[in-house]
């Protein structure tokens, strides 16, 4: 993740850095310790967001307005996160779970008969479900290129 207290801490850490030294002076490692606390802080808020973000997306009794702010939300919370493996990975669990649930609410919609209310609602359910899908699995291919991109 790009945390931007890490280029303060680069800067921090060269200027207090002894030069004929390898171990960083004490003072270095504190100031690493509370930037990576931060960061990882940072990012724990951030991701726990993603998942209420998508929690709510998978509710069937969204208002269409309400559902496109959260949407909104959801990508501005996903591009304030780093673009790294690990970021990577979270959104890979959130779309292989994103698949699994398109599985199942298809196999509950073809449950119901046709022309019913059951089955229009649980129609109007997939849809949201199958496009908050796509979202995530756009997320995990923005970030695979960003990825392939800097080489990592």
């Amino acid at each position: 993740m790009t945390c931007p207290a890490f280029s303060l801490l680069y800067y921090l850490y060269d200027l207090l850095a002894p030069t004929q030294s390898s171990s960083p002076p004490a003072l270095a490692v504190v100031i690493l310790d509370i930037f990576a606390g931060e960061c990882a802080m940072h990012r724990y808020i951030a991701q726990a967001n993603v998942d209420h973000y998508i929690a709510l997306l998978n509710g069937a009794d969204l208002m269409p307005d309400r559902r496109s702010a959260i949407t909104k939300m959801l990508i501005s919370e996903e591009d304030g996160l780093g673009h790294d493996l690990e970021q990577l990975e979270f959104f890979e669990h959130r779309a292989a779970a994103g698949r699994k649930r398109v599985e199942h609410v298809s196999s509950l919609r073809d449950g119901f008969a046709f022309g019913t209310q059951e089955r229009r609602q649980a129609e109007e359910l997939l849809v949201n479900i199958e496009n908050l899908q796509t979202l995530l699995e756009d997320s995990c291919h923005r970030l695979r290129r960003k990825i392939h991109s800097r080489g990592l």
